[in-house]
């Protein structure tokens, strides 16, 4: 085992073992690591707006069809993490509100509603319901809705992307199959079940009910599997989440270049919708972002794959951790073998967080600002005053007096309120 740890001191990995909370630097950043593929990004981001207005008549809650959340200015929290954790943060602190997106409620309806919609375009071009040119609102109509029924979609998921995936299939038509890991919280199968989507239960983890999906559209020619360990449809509907980011900054006035750099902290499970958003930035905003990645310390799966180079091929349960943990969302044992590879370079480090973490800062966060998020929608949540990352940024040269701290907010929009309340209520307790 220890042959394989070739980037991983044996510190770190003691550590991980233990499920204490650790910071890992990636020693492959490449700052100036040059990138091809914003095309692929810029099709992305066409096919949306060609959606939109179908989405607009299916979803009249999005706004004109275009599936995007706000960014807060969050002071009243900054101000408690400064206090709560006696750490001055230097720039400002700001939440990006994709528990707020439309349709879903998660960071999932970017990546897992943009793939549907492509599956949905290619039959319909193919069939010759529409054309690119055509307005997309068409194929929301009661007789197209029956074509669509004729094909089937099938993803493994311990949650959101089950859900964004669930409902917006249903909406076109699809005949949708959701299997549900063991770590999916009751309300997320009960309310996929209400749209009509069928969901499978599995008493294992989610790569087992990744790989249940996959042979399911493996027997069904007409059955379409959405690969969250592979895909890169997902990942590139996720990085589009980049282009409407600067749009947003340069309405409100926000300045990312050397002065002025952007620090992100992205919750991570199997690392297709943080990498997604990762590689979107780096295109953006280039040398002047700085992307980190937290995971919970049972489930570090994609610090565990970037720290031994083996991606995939290594499962935290391998290093004897449970995979068990409250944030059902980043209950992944394996990364994505894809997002491992596209953002190894341009990832800044990783860092992880206990459950009893992210409780008292969904606490902390309800009360200094009445959001309420889900507990894995708060895992980035520390980043900012967290002095193994602050330590990084000043070993890179960093200068972060005027920076801009985003922290995204993955999810909770969905959450039934007597089930938040608990949250509340668990993380004041931990608080004491």
């Amino acid at each position: 085992m220890t042959g394989n740890m070739h980037q991983m001191n044996s510190e770190l990995f003691m550590d991980l073992q233990s499920a204490k909370e650790v910071f890992w630097g990636n020693p492959s950043l490449d700052p100036k690591s040059t990138m091809s593929g914003i095309q692929e990004i810029v099709d992305a981001e066409r096919r949306l707006e060609r959606f939109a207005p179908y989405l607009k008549k299916v979803f009249p809650e999005s706004v004109d069809g275009i599936i995007e959340s706000p960014i807060k200015y969050i002071g009243n929290m900054q101000r408690t993490l400064e206090d709560y954790y006696k750490s001055k943060i230097q720039g400002q602190i700001i939440l990006k509100c994709d528990h707020e997106l439309p349709i879903a409620g998660s960071i999932k309806a970017r990546g897992g509603i943009y793939e549907v919609l492509k599956i949905a375009e290619r039959i319909a071009i193919k069939q010759n319901w529409i054309d690119e040119k055509d307005d997309y609102s068409k194929l929301a109509s009661k007789r197209i809705r029956e074509c669509y029924s004729r094909y089937s979609i099938a993803v493994g998921s311990t949650g959101n992307l089950g859900l964004s995936i669930g409902i917006m299939g249903a909406a076109i038509g699809f005949q949708v199959t959701v299997h549900m890991s063991r770590d999916a919280k009751r309300w997320k199968k009960d309310l996929l079940r209400g749209k009509g989507v069928k969901v499978v239960e599995h008493e294992q983890d989610f790569s087992h009910a990744v790989a249940e999906g996959r042979k399911q559209s493996l027997s069904d020619p007409n059955c379409f599997f959405i690969d969250d360990e592979n895909s890169k449809d997902l990942f590139m509907g996720y990085s589009v989440a980049a282009m409407r980011l600067r749009e947003q900054f340069r309405k409100k006035g926000i300045i990312v270049d050397e002065n002025h750099p952007l620090i992100v902290y992205l919750p991570c499970g199997v690392g297709g919708g943080p990498g997604g958003v990762t590689y979107g930035l780096k295109h953006v905003f280039g040398e002047h972002v700085h992307c980190y990645f937290a995971e919970p310390v049972h489930s570090p799966c994609m610090l565990l794959g970037l720290s031994t180079g083996r991606h995939e091929e290594i499962s935290v349960q391998e290093i004897g951790l449970s995979n068990r943990t409250e944030a059902d969302g980043l209950a992944v044992g394996r990364s994505s073998a894809l997002a491992g590879k596209m953002i190894e370079r341009l990832l800044n480090g990783v860092f992880t967080v206990t459950d009893e973490t992210l409780f008292k800062l969904l606490a902390l966060l309800h009360s200094s600002e009445s959001i309420a998020l889900e507990p894995s929608a708060l895992a980035g949540m520390i980043g900012p005053v967290l002095p193994p990352v602050q330590e990084h940024l000043t070993s890179l040269q960093v200068d972060v007096t005027h920076a801009t701290h985003l922290v995204w907010a993955t999810g909770g929009n969905l959450v039934p309120a007597s089930i938040m309340d608990e949250y509340v209520k668990k993380g004041k307790g931990y608080l004491g």
